[in-house]
């Protein structure tokens, strides 16, 4: 398994991966799938703010970092979401890409990581909670998705 940062040209396979859980789950509560040029513009403007993991034959998730909140009083919180295909879950695709994500936000000077997890994504909840992230709040009813309301359970981790 290789971690690295993403390029653009991992832009398709990142698609495919994100656009799947878009589609199917419950780890994002958006319902409008990313295209691959969007992903493509986003990693070229800020490399390092995504990773890839893969083997010899697939990539097997990916990561992204970014700012909390917009704001300078916000510049040492980072939010992050991690992303791991179906075939790849069980196996620490996420746990190193949560030590990549980590040691990209130490170097920038991040003092916490942040994660919001929709309430019924019970599996990110559990990962998270291994991890060392801690619950900090719920927001009832902060999304609709597969037309229901869905609570974001906000976690943090303190670097």
């Amino acid at each position: 398994m290789i971690i690295r940062a993403a390029t653009p040209d991992d832009a398709d396979h990142i698609a495919m991966i994100w656009n799947a859980e878009i589609r199917h789950g419950v780890s994002t509560f958006t319902s409008q799938e990313k295209a691959v040029s969007d992903i493509a513009q986003w990693i070229a403007n800020d490399r390092d703010g995504f990773c890839v993991v893969q083997n010899a034959e697939h990539q097997l998730g990916f990561g992204r970092l970014s700012q909390f909140r917009s704001g300078d009083g916000y510049a040492h919180s980072m939010e992050h979401s991690i992303y791991v295909a179906p075939q790849a879950q069980g196996m620490g695709v996420g746990r190193n890409i949560m030590a990549y994500l980590e040691d990209v936000a130490t170097n920038r000077g991040a003092r916490s990581l942040i994660a919001g997890i929709g309430a019924e994504n019970t599996a990110a909840i559990a990962f998270h909670t291994h991890l060392g992230f801690r619950a900090v709040g719920r927001v009832q009813d902060a999304g609709r998705k597969f037309d229901r309301w869905m609570d974001l359970v906000l976690m943090q981790k303190i670097l």
